[in-house]
């Protein structure tokens, strides 16, 4: 525990990273609701600005919902290419600091500074320097998440947003948990904390004083991880450029998609994210997955192969449309949306003259 406590961990998170790069560069949406998606009645919200999120709308609703919510709601056509550049600028400014940087998504990622680049000893002063060249060089703004593990810095990052910085000393990890309602802990979804809620567990202290016989009993495998959670307990290293048996990503919709439109559209941010992550290692697959999980939590996949690598975003979009397209009609609701790439090979070259991103 001793060695745990010395790791020195940053979570950065841009702040509504495509409804602000949307801002920025165009004035005439600066504090104005806006939300990055289709604008159909069929089609979902990607991203919401904070002026958006003050009326309720929130990523993958369905955009008929939002507008309901926010009738002068603005929609932006998405422009990853545009995002995936920012996410380069923004990952380099992390390399300048530490190799060790596990990225999560197009705009967020963890950053091990136990020891760093520029040998400066804070933490905290490196979380301030990276934010402030981040709006130095792009006009956005991250928040930062400081402490001794993942799981705490993570929830760190979470607590002054947006903008902010947050820091949770080792001293402070286990008050700062035990105040905390189960459903704010991350990796703890809306499920997993009904059901806690019902054993009796509301908070991190509640969720302490339970054995970890008592929780693997209620909730498998997963019982572990919330024992020591609750205890600010989080032994994952920050991993970079690990050696992935696949690559994958995943959305869960506060509403239910019922039409092959809304699946459609839900799918775009998966693929976007897989091939995104693909260019940036420079690997490539054969295999492409989708997963599907229904209203009643009943969770199915459907997998293509192809005989050679698959080198263009194109056929994982177009495999994927296919791939749900053979499930319809839907008998239920859709609750959450993945996709993968499997059979990878990180020894293949890249395609001929195609650009590698460097998303984080």
């Amino acid at each position: 525990m001793e060695q745990e406590d010395q790791r020195k961990i940053i979570h950065l998170d841009m702040d509504a990273f495509y409804a602000s790069v949307e801002q920025r560069d165009n004035p005439e949406l600066r504090g104005r609701p806006v939300a990055v998606g289709g604008s159909r009645q069929r089609g979902v919200v990607a991203a919401a600005s904070y002026e958006a999120r003050q009326f309720g709308v929130r990523s993958a609703m369905a955009s008929s919902v939002a507008l309901r919510r926010c009738p002068e709601l603005v929609f932006v056509k998405p422009r990853f290419e545009v995002y995936k550049a920012v996410s380069q600028q923004i990952r380099a400014i992390f390399a300048e600091y530490t190799p060790l940087i596990e990225p999560l998504s197009l705009d967020e990622a963890y950053l091990d500074v136990t020891t760093n680049l520029k040998n400066i000893a804070s933490a905290t002063r490196i979380a301030q320097q990276i934010r402030a060249e981040i709006k130095a060089q792009t006009q956005l703004t991250a928040s930062a998440g400081v402490s001794y593990n993942k799981f705490l810095a993570k929830l760190a990052s979470d607590h002054q947003k947006p903008d902010g910085l947050f820091v949770i000393k080792p001293e402070e990890g286990l008050k700062f948990v035990e105040a905390l309602a189960v459903g704010q802990f991350h990796g703890i979804g809306k499920v997993t904390a009904a059901k806690m809620n019902q054993l009796g567990i509301f908070t991190g202290l509640d969720l302490r004083q339970q054995t970890e016989a008592f929780l693997r009993q209620h909730f498998g495998k997963a019982g572990g991880y919330y024992y020591a959670i609750a205890r600010a307990e989080d032994h994952r290293p920050v991993v970079a450029d690990r050696l992935r048996k696949s690559v994958g990503s995943e959305t869960t919709f506060e509403q239910d998609l019922t039409l092959p439109e809304e699946l459609t559209t839900g799918l775009q941010p998966c693929v976007e994210d897989v091939w995104a992550y693909c260019e940036k290692a420079g690997i490539l697959g054969r295999t492409v997955t989708v997963k599907v999980k229904y209203a009643d939590f009943q969770q199915i996949t459907r997998s293509r192969s192809y005989l050679g690598p698959i080198t263009s975003k194109a056929i994982i979009e177009q495999t994927s449309n296919e791939l749900v397209s053979a499930l319809m009609p839907l008998a239920k609701g859709v609750r959450l949306l993945g996709v993968s790439l499997s059979n990878l090979d990180t020894n293949e070259p890249p395609a001929a003259g195609r650009q590698l991103a460097l998303p984080f």
